[in-house]
């Protein structure tokens, strides 16, 4: 049995959990050096898998997996888990230091970069004066910290709607597809989409990356209009439009959004 639960380990769907399974509360897993708690839920599949996000570790079991098997493949999986979970404090770290003072002189990461917002000037929409790395907002000094998220926020779209169609048209025409349309995303766990119609979908938060990265990213989606598979020649057609997506799939897999 415990060969075949190794044999079956992949990493946790929340799509497969059963929705009248509540997490229990949580464990502890002590296995020589390593120790950790995890939460543990009975789900309707037919492997053990785990996930690790900012809540901690979460082990989605069947039910005729009893607690030892359960901990004997977190025994097998336990570099990786707190590999994971030391990964997982970086990125909390990392997110702390991003985070946005929402007031004047706010530092905004922007294309890899940063703007500095700016209250209290006499302009009638948000204008960014380059030269200086300002964002000019029309709003008074101590505007509500709601309101001057909602107007950064459209500024950042309006300026991804641009710049993301304009790459996207320009990486179709050299791969001889078409692009319908590009929309923007508020997605949790992806970056863009792609559908075999032609319409594209890239998150509007990357413009806090890198350009390489955002390049990256609308090559990818592009790609898929060719090729909607992650096979060869689908990385190969990445590899026609953005020859250096490798560091930039690298980068993008280590960057951080900043806490909203």
């Amino acid at each position: 049995m415990r060969h075949r639960l190794l044999q079956q380990f992949d990493l946790f769907d929340p799509a497969q959990a059963s929705p009248d399974a509540p997490p229990r509360s949580p464990r502890r897993f002590v296995h020589g050096s390593a120790s950790f708690s995890y939460e543990l839920q009975r789900a309707t599949r037919r492997s053990v898998g785990i996930r690790i996000d900012d809540a901690g570790v979460h082990v989605s079991a069947p039910r005729w997996v009893s607690v030892g098997q359960v901990e004997q493949v977190l025994a097998d999986k336990a570099d990786w888990v707190l590999r994971q979970l030391q990964l997982r404090e970086q990125r909390l770290h990392e997110q702390q230091r991003l985070r946005i003072d929402w007031n004047d002189g706010a530092s905004l990461p922007y294309l890899g970069g940063r703007l500095l917002l700016r209250l209290g000037q006499p302009v009638r929409r948000a204008t960014l004066r380059d030269d200086a790395g300002e964002l000019l907002l029309p709003l008074a000094a101590g505007s509500a910290v709601q309101l001057l998220r909602e107007h950064t926020e459209a500024w950042m779209r309006e300026q991804a709607r641009g710049l993301f169609a304009q790459r996207a048209r320009e990486f179709a025409e050299r791969l001889g597809v078409e692009v319908r349309s590009v929309g923007l995303s508020s997605a949790r766990t992806r970056w863009g989409s792609a559908s075999a119609d032609g319409r594209i979908r890239l998150h509007w938060r990357l413009l806090h990356f890198a350009p390489d990265i955002i390049e990256y990213v609308i090559a990818h989606e592009v790609a898929h209009l060719r090729e909607m598979n992650h096979g060869p020649r689908f990385w190969a057609a990445v590899s026609e439009v953005y020859p250096a997506w490798r560091e930039a799939r690298a980068a993008l897999r280590k960057s951080v959004l900043p806490p909203w």
